[in-house]
């Protein structure tokens, strides 16, 4: 793979690429998780570009931005949504000549596929996407959860107020450092501000918008993003087959590695879109 970068609205860009300059299959694009730019997933991008499976037909032209705000390129300048994402991942399809790819995602990148294709029109030809233990669906919570972060955000909210906060400077951070998750406190501001924007998004009702033929691949074991997430996915995109892989947890293609590949070379044989 190599490093490239660009500038997209305005962002400085990072991203990867590889796989023959001259191929009849579409390329891919691909939209990688919060907190795991394009690098992460090196063992996924290497073997689509590089290797030729028996029955999947040529390598492909791969395409693996960082996110903004994540990897190497640039932090947005405010706090973005997901619809923010999608326009940035429609942009960097135009800018780069992709006028059709397969899409596929991991974890975050799920929440901007789902948007992207769900859009009328869609701002790229989508014939087939890869979701992997993909967000977008909201999480049934407990009383118990919505009692501990109604009284984190009262408590933000009093810490916040510039007398408490003159009283005591520190305690706000210290706050988000006891209650907020790993990705929350390894945040910039504005990061964790679009966090917060992208995860209240519920984005079921937008699944059967989508016209793609879509792979769902999940981690039995997965707590992030739980099996009963793709299973409704599946339910309600309308071209949709889920492959569970057992034990295995959020980042299930590395895990089950060996599963993960063969289910992937069988549904982007030449013939299987």
């Amino acid at each position: 793979m190599e490093e490239r970068t660009t500038q997209i609205l305005g962002l400085r860009v990072r991203y990867l690429t590889g796989g023959p300059a001259e191929t009849d299959r579409p390329p891919i694009l691909f939209l990688h998780g919060w907190g795991a730019p394009a690098e992460t997933y090196r063992v996924l991008l290497d073997y689509l570009s590089t290797d030729s499976a028996p029955g999947r037909g040529d390598a492909f032209r791969v395409f693996a931005p960082d996110l903004p705000g994540f990897g190497g390129s640039e932090e947005p300048p405010a706090p973005w949504s997901v619809d923010d994402y999608a326009d940035w991942a429609a942009a960097f399809a135009k800018e780069l000549g992709l006028d059709r790819a397969i899409l596929m995602n991991h974890s975050f990148g799920g929440r901007i596929s789902i948007k992207l294709l769900s859009r009328r029109p869609v701002p790229f030809s989508v014939g087939q996407a890869v979701f992997m233990d993909a967000a977008g669906i909201r999480p049934h919570r407990t009383l118990g959860h919505r009692l501990k972060v109604g009284s984190y955000k009262v408590m933000k909210r009093v810490l916040s107020l510039p007398p408490v906060r003159r009283m005591f400077p520190d305690a706000l951070e210290r706050l988000r450092k006891q209650r907020g998750s790993a990705d929350y406190r390894q945040a910039s501001p504005v990061m964790r501000q679009t966090m917060v924007r992208c995860i209240e998004e519920d984005m079921t009702a937008l699944l059967p918008r989508i016209d793609a033929s879509v792979l769902l691949i999940w981690g039995e074991a997965d707590t992030a993003t739980p099996l009963a997430d793709g299973k409704t996915m599946e339910r309600l995109i309308p071209d949709a087959g889920l492959v569970t892989l057992p034990g295995a947890g959020h980042f299930a293609f590395v895990e089950r590695w060996g599963q993960c590949s063969r289910v992937l070379d069988v549904f982007l044989r030449p013939d299987a879109g």
